[in-house]
């Protein structure tokens, strides 16, 4: 554990050392207005969490988690060290701009974004193969079905999570801080050599770690269903399905047993036996192309239920992209002096103020907020996992709205009364603290631990076993899908509104914009978006698992050993 550990570590120290100040260093080193370097962001995130899909599928069905996570670390490495070097040469990106504001900064030529752009796609490689394996690989360290195995898994999802945080939070400080502050150069040279480390650590470890070999692609198990349904579509069901259709399961699978049940009928045909049917010596179906069984049904099933809650995802997913962007483009026409002295925090550094929040909201939530819960609702987790969800989107609407306000207020304060009379080429430095968005951003980290670690928890134990690093990428892919959305939200925003004679709600210079309707709109769009969830949450089945021979035998070997 101390290798996994350590690799979780530095590799999330290099991702998020270089990605959280990202949108700064295209607008400042390669001068790209407000509205390109957000779309450029958006579209990396959303590549490097839609290529989570690729990467899943690859390790399940060839490579492996152990293969995978080495690949992907060296692809980040180079792709780490290739952003560096468009820093520190200065052949790879444009001239600093002219200090008298009338001459125009000179853009990046082709070359240098094709460089640059090249450091993307190993990045998104890297974290193609790392963000749906590194979990599951963890977890792969301990053996699930002893009480002790059990308890160490929690225990390392506890650190898997504290290095997420830890990392953040050093990110968003002292390497943010770095980069604004001293130089680029250094600034993304030690998320370079975290991820070196991350390497090392990773390799070193090799002859020590418990490595499962791909099991197939779990989606052509979900295709055969499909098609064998489809070819049995015009048959009837039996009258007592539960006991009649085809119901084989294989004892050495890692999935749990499932329970039959009515939902998706027209799935259950694929488990109705015909004459023409075989069926092989160890119980079987000869022809997975013919014949499915009830487990085998029921695992599609599974992946069914979980897109409608899915796409509502998606549309939360909006918040968490916009506070990654906007929220440093408002700090920096805000007043970030520390108390009267003339350190100034850097405007990505805000951020952090949601990375505590949620890792002080964790073990408050954990600790005195369920036990009071349990009490009411009768429930061991206090409330359900659909329940935690929902809050969590309501919480989302309502960060939305108090961004606006905070937003109104800045803009106003920056027309009346800027700063000192700071002047930059955005526009004036707005008089109110940077204080201000604190609060909305503490309700972010609030909503986000409801919102988002309830859907890691709930496609985790929602999926079928063997489609655990599936399911991580079934999230990403979500956040993928709502980067691109948000990008396309911010680009048409910006050419249908308008503000005065030239401007819009996302002006380059906020105070000619109206940034807080912008705000009202997204919060109007998650109020809907809630109402769509609570419907799909009411629908919804959690999985049902009957306990099979395996389970009966673990279970009494366990008990016999904890006897002893």
């Amino acid at each position: 554990m101390p290798f996994v550990i350590g690799n979780e570590t530095f590799e999330k120290l290099g991702t998020i050392g270089t990605s959280s100040n990202l949108l700064v260093y295209l607008t400042t080193v390669y001068h790209m207005n407000s509205i390109t370097a957000t779309n450029v962001v958006n579209v990396f995130n959303g590549t490097c969490n839609f290529g989570t899909l690729a990467g899943a599928f690859l390790c399940d069905t060839y490579l492996g988690r152990y293969k995978t996570l080495g690949i992907a670390s060296v692809s980040s490495f180079l792709g780490m060290l290739m952003l560096t070097l468009t820093a520190g040469f200065t052949k790879l990106h444009p001239p600093e701009c002219s200090s008298q504001p009338s001459l125009r900064c000179i853009g990046a030529s082709p070359w240098q974004l094709g460089f640059l752009f090249a450091a993307f796609l190993f990045l998104v490689i890297g974290a193609s193969g790392i963000r749906p394996c590194n979990l599951a690989f963890g977890a792969d360290q301990f053996n699930p079905n002893t009480d002790s195995g059990r308890r160490e898994i929690n225990s390392f999802f506890n650190w898997y999570y504290f290095t997420f945080t830890f990392a953040m939070m050093l990110s968003l400080t002292v390497i943010v801080y770095v980069q604004s502050n001293m130089s680029w150069v250094i600034g993304l040279g030690i998320p370079a050599f975290m991820m070196f480390l991350s390497c090392f650590f990773f390799f070193v470890g090799t002859r020590l770690y418990v490595k499962v070999l791909p099991d197939g692609s779990p989606f052509t198990s979900l295709v055969q269903t499909l098609v064998v349904a489809f070819k049995k579509r015009k048959l009837q069901l039996p009258e007592q399905p539960w006991c009649s259709l085809f119901n084989h399961f294989n004892p050495d699978s890692m999935n749990s047993k499932l329970q039959y049940t009515d939902e998706l009928r027209f799935l259950n045909k694929a488990a109705v036996i015909t004459p023409e049917d075989t069926i092989s010596p160890d119980g079987s179906a000869a022809n997975p192309w013919k014949l499915r069984s009830v487990q085998q049904v029921e695992e599609i099933k599974c992946v069914i239920r979980v897109i409608p809650i899915w796409f509502s995802g998606i549309i939360y997913y909006i918040i968490l992209a916009l506070l990654q962007t906007y929220p440093v483009f408002q700090s920096l026409q805000s007043d970030r002096r520390l108390s009267t002295g003339k350190f100034k925090i850097p405007a990505a550094s805000y951020n952090v103020f949601t990375m505590l929040t949620v890792t002080l909201w964790i073990p408050i939530y954990d600790r005195i907020i369920v036990p009071f819960l349990r009490r009411i609702t009768g429930k061991e987790e206090g409330i359900t996992m659909l329940q935690r969800v929902g809050f969590g989107i309501l919480l989302g609407a309502l960060t939305m709205v108090v961004a606006g306000l905070v937003e109104d207020h800045r803009r106003t304060l920056a027309v009346t009364r800027p700063a000192l009379g700071v002047v930059t080429q955005k526009g004036s430095i707005s008089s109110m603290s940077g204080y201000w968005l604190v609060p909305y951003l503490v309700l972010a980290g609030i909503s986000e631990a409801f919102a988002v670690i309830g859907e890691i928890e709930f496609f985790y134990k929602q999926f079928p076993e063997n489609m655990r690093s599936f399911a991580t990428a079934f999230l990403f892919s979500g956040f993928a899908l709502s980067s691109y959305i948000t990008s396309l939200l911010i680009s048409v925003v910006h050419k249908v509104t308008r503000v005065g004679v030239n401007g819009n709600w996302l002006a380059e210079d906020l105070n000619k914009g109206r940034l807080d309707y912008f705000y009202y709109m997204v919060a109007g769009i998650q109020v809907v978006n809630l109402g769509y969830f609570l419907i799909c949450a009411k629908c919804y089945k959690y999985k049902k698992v009957e306990s099979n021979d395996k389970d009966v035998a673990m279970e009494k070997i366990d008990h016999k050993n904890h006897v002893v």
